[in-house]
């Protein structure tokens, strides 16, 4: 039985004889499949390429944004970094400065510090330390870190505005010693105990006796407030002044008295003026310091010799 079979015939534009190709069905319809598949495979193969190149394109933004997130992670890590070094420094600081005020003079009966660390109990944890540093970088680490470093930051601005009011006061303290020479000039005797002049016993004496020419001038040695000006008994005119922190001082002997009860004085001020008045062999300021009313030694106190 003949196979079906088309016939094709090709008419050429000029004289040439007209060409004729028989082809049969089955072969036109294994082209035609062929053609189909092609197209097929051709089509999925855009498809495929389209996707593709959507995936790198995708691919390429995502790297760019990773890139982008770990340098925004590497910044981020070190200026926490940097702030923990700052905070440690801070802390550090603190410690020596908490160190310096704890100290005190018990010649002078004159607290330095206010409080120190309870025994056994363990110092201030920095958030850096333990181990955090080696922190892997992600979001959840870096959370917890900056909540420590928070958490330290408060810490240490508590700490110091404590220090920062405790300095405050040291001022305070430090403008109410007598640290100067309230009068210049020899000191003919000493604190402690010594033969009276008049009854050739030995006796305490309670202050310095400073000799100098009549009219020399008598400043205070630090701030204060005038609590008596006038005569008083052996000690002749006499000044007294409280300096705060239960520190009084005395000054006896004066020609002259410049200041009252009540009026307030600065270091450095003239106060009075040396005399020889009251029980005094001749001029000479009679100078003494007591500590909530214990006589000291009033050269623990002066810084200027």
């Amino acid at each position: 039985m003949a196979k079906k079979a088309f016939t094709l015939i090709v008419v050429p534009d000029h004289e040439s004889a007209v060409k004729r190709y028989r082809v049969t069905q089955t072969f036109v319809w294994r082209a035609l499949g062929g053609l189909a598949a092609l197209a097929l495979v051709g089509t999925a193969a855009s498809v495929h390429y389209f996707q593709v190149a959507g995936d790198a394109a995708e691919n390429r933004i995502l790297r760019e944004e990773n890139l982008s997130l770990r340098g925004q992670l590497k910044s981020i890590r070190e200026r926490i970094d940097h702030i923990g070094s700052t905070l440690d420094r801070v802390e550090r600081f603190d410690q020596k400065l908490r160190a310096l005020t704890l100290l005190s003079d018990p010649q002078r009966n004159l607290a330095m510090g206010p409080t120190a660390s309870e025994p056994g109990q363990p110092g201030p944890t920095h958030p850096l330390k333990g181990g955090l540093l080696a922190s892997s970088e992600n979001p959840k680490a870096l959370n917890s870190r900056l909540d420590k470093l928070t958490l330290e930051a408060t810490r240490q601005e508590q700490s110091l505005q404590e220090l920062t009011a405790y300095f405050q006061d040291q001022k305070s303290l430090l403008a109410s010693v007598p640290a100067t020479w309230p009068a210049r000039g020899w000191v003919t005797s000493d604190f402690g105990q010594r033969l009276d002049p008049y009854t050739a016993e030995r006796v305490m004496h309670p202050g310095l006796d400073i000799a100098a020419e009549h009219g020399k001038p008598v400043h205070a040695p630090s701030d204060g407030v005038v609590l008596f000006a006038g005569p008083e008994g052996g000690y002749g005119n006499v000044i007294v002044i409280d300096h705060g922190y239960g520190i009084k001082s005395r000054y006896g002997h004066l020609a002259q008295m410049l200041v009252k009860a009540g009026e307030r004085v600065k270091r450095g001020q003239q106060v009075a003026s040396i005399g020889n008045t009251g029980r005094s062999t001749g001029p000479h300021l009679h100078y003494e310091v007591r500590v909530n009313g214990v006589p000291q030694n009033p050269r623990k106190f002066i810084l200027d010799d």
